[in-house]
């Protein structure tokens, strides 16, 4: 699986996230001052590090196996769920009780705002270049304005690498006499048609945070091809949300809602909930991250399957997860040193068997018939078409809240797709012009 060739292409783009917070302004980050020094520093050493739940098992797995190799470390992990995450992260690295280290799911202004701490004396000291592709690294390097992508400082280390398919239950896909994977999308519709009638709920999904904006995507960008998709995902001048892809993916989405293709409960369900519904076997298909993949394995056991979504060339949503530090932190160079440990083969062991593709990919190595063996078969099918794509959430400091509000009344019935499309093409230009 060539790691390296997979995000070459997808995160070579702009970002200009303007900002909203409280006391953002149009300054450039602050230098991060001193020298630094690798490795563990001696004496007793406690960080605190914020996450959400869906990298947490991965991440808290990590911070095990860190204390067990530096005893002197201790690392304080808290859990915060992905929507109240990101709306409140900004305050917490500006508080008093600001963590060491923080996941980023986005740049969004924490750089304008000079929250999290230029990592870039560090990469070079640890040769952080020569560990990950430069591709890798760059979606995560912030420009002097405090916003482009691509170019400048870093700010954030990988800690594997996140892919958004579709799970499918292989028992009740058999009881349908769906023997394969559908390889398009009539035959995805399909499916999900005997699904319905077959009084199966064709489609599980939780919508309360936004997430039909994975299938809104998954359609979009298969039609539209990923590195069309990627232009706009990353900001690039003159890209537009009203592509023929877009639109027959709001479409498409839009009608299974009506069809009762969809839970009637979607709105008022988050991933988590969605996720323990399908794992206990109510539903054929999920649209759903590798993030995910311990516990439906877990639950679902052979049962449990994962395909990237049909298309002309194999697409999907990715991007690496990754951890910031804080400026506040008293302890930057043990926080740098827990960072440089996330690409170790005891972290990236723990970053597979939680779901992730691993940092060292060479961690990869799933058993045989199980979910996880047809996670990583997608990843090199999307890796030989080149077909990751950031997430649509991510292309403003907003994005996700616009999804969200956008997504909910499109299942409701109370906007059509000129309306969805017209919204999130507003929000985007409201940062890319």
């Amino acid at each position: 699986m060539k790691l390296r060739t997979m995000l070459a292409g997808t995160v070579f783009v702009v970002l200009s996230a303007t900002s909203c917070a409280p006391g953002a302004d149009s300054q450039a980050p602050a230098e991060s001052a001193g020298p630094v020094k690798t490795g563990v520093p001696e004496g007793e050493v406690t960080l605190s590090l914020v996450s959400t739940p869906e990298s947490g098992a991965a991440v808290k797995a990590v911070i095990k196996a860190f204390e067990t190799k530096h005893p002197n470390v201790h690392i304080a992990y808290q859990d915060t769920n992905y929507d109240d995450y990101n709306k409140s992260l900004n305050l917490s690295l500006a508080s008093d009780q600001a963590p060491d280290i923080a996941l980023l799911n986005s740049v969004g202004t924490t750089v304008k705002d000079n929250l999290v701490r230029d990592l870039s004396p560090y990469a070079e000291a640890y040769g952080w270049d020569k560990t990950y592709a430069g591709t890798q690294l760059d979606q995560w390097r912030v420009g002097a304005n405090g916003s482009t992508l691509g170019e400048g400082k870093l700010y954030a280390a990988p800690a594997g690498f996140s892919l958004v398919g579709v799970y499918y239950n292989k028992a009740k896909a058999a009881q349908l006499g769906i023997t394969a994977p559908p390889a398009d999308l009539d035959a995805f519709e399909s499916a999900l048609a005997k699904a319905k009638k077959a009084g199966e709920i064709p489609l599980q999904m939780g919508n309360a945070q936004g997430h039909a904006s994975f299938p809104i995507q998954l359609v979009g960008q298969s039609l539209d091809g990923a590195e069309a998709a990627a232009k706009w995902t990353f900001g690039q001048k003159g890209a537009t949300f009203d592509t023929a892809g877009n639109r027959a993916a709001v479409t498409k989405v839009a009608e299974w809602a009506e069809k009762g293709y969809l839970p009637a409960s979607a709105n008022g369900t988050d991933l988590q909930g969605a996720t323990d519904k399908f794992a206990k076997g109510e539903g054929l298909f999920f649209v759903d991250g590798n993030w995910d993949a311990a516990k439906i394995g877990e639950k679902l056991g052979k049962d449990a399957g994962f395909f990237a979504f049909p298309g002309p060339k194999a697409t999907a949503i990715g991007t690496s997860v990754a951890y910031a530090v804080s400026t506040h932190t008293e302890h930057p160079d043990a926080a740098a040193a827990f960072l440089d440990f996330l690409h170790s083969p005891e972290a990236s062991a723990e970053q597979f068997r939680a779901g992730f593709m691993p940092a060292d990919i060479t961690a990869a190595e799933p058993a045989d018939g199980t979910v996880m063996s047809d996670i990583v078969a997608a990843w090199a099918e999307v890796d030989a078409d080149n077909g990751l794509v950031g997430f649509n959430n991510n292309a403003t400091a907003t994005m996700n809240d616009k999804f969200t509000a956008t997504t909910q009344e499109l299942l409701a019935g109370k906007t059509d797709t000129a309306g969805f499309i017209k919204a999130i093409q507003g929000e985007w230009a409201g940062t890319h012009g």
